[in-house]
């Protein structure tokens, strides 16, 4: 069994996919065997032959350069473009948090450094009916995952920042880094937000990720560190 970790972000859109891209690709740069996997995936745009392409698994696949099927790599792929318990609701396909948890496992096996991303941002709903309410963190704690998080650069991300990783600590997951996407090299405010966030979370900001990157700027040894 390989070691994993997870990847949250602070809302949508910004950038985690992207930022996870890198992280795999980094690991394989380096030689490890490394896998990817998501439990859901909202707004999957169809192939013309009855099926959905999961277009953050896909572009994961091909800037790491993985061998594994897409099928592999992504368990509910929903082509509605909104949170996933929603498009389940529409779609009468609801999240299992146990076929989750089988998939997870597998790929797991598979991999010596899986990476995990997740949908939205922590407070993501995946299941919400009569028989279950299913929330991101709930998948995290039943796997047993810490956590990285993506952050905006840019104006604002001081609170999203701090918030998402206050929640975390309230539920128990541990929260091992923090990587800032759309970073603009000199600029002084995000600077500044890099500083600010360090400071009141005690948490490190592992990498700053500018527009077009296509390496991780970090140490892979400090990388794998974050795998457990």
């Amino acid at each position: 069994m390989g070691k994993a970790l997870f990847v949250t972000g602070t809302g949508t859109d910004v950038g985690k996919t992207y930022v996870t891209g890198l992280i795999v690709k980094k690991l394989q740069d380096a030689g490890l065997d490394a896998g990817y996997y998501k439990a859901a995936l909202s707004g999957a745009e169809p192939d013309g032959r009855g099926h959905l392409i999961p277009g953050d698994a896909a572009w994961v696949k091909q800037v790491a350069g993985l061998t594994d099927p897409l099928e592999n790599l992504v368990t509910y792929v929903y082509q509605e473009a909104v949170s996933p318990h929603l498009a389940a609701r529409h779609t009468g396909v609801p999240v299992d948090l146990d076929r989750i948890r089988e998939d997870f496992a597998r790929a797991r096996d598979r991999h010596a450094y899986l990476t995990m991303e997740g949908s939205g941002g922590i407070l993501c709903p995946l299941r919400w009916d009569e028989r279950q309410r299913l929330l991101l963190e709930d998948v995290i704690q039943r796997l047993d995952l810490g956590c990285v998080i993506v952050a905006d650069a840019g104006l604002g991300t001081i609170n999203s920042t701090v918030l998402t990783v206050e929640y975390l600590r309230h539920r128990n997951i541990p929260v091992r880094g923090i990587f800032f996407n759309h970073w603009i090299p000199g600029d002084a405010m995000q600077e500044d937000n890099r500083a600010m966030v360090e400071r009141l979370t005690k948490v490190p900001v592992l990498a700053c990720i500018q527009a077009g990157d296509k390496d991780l700027d970090i140490k892979i040894d400090k990388l794998t560190a974050l795998y457990r």
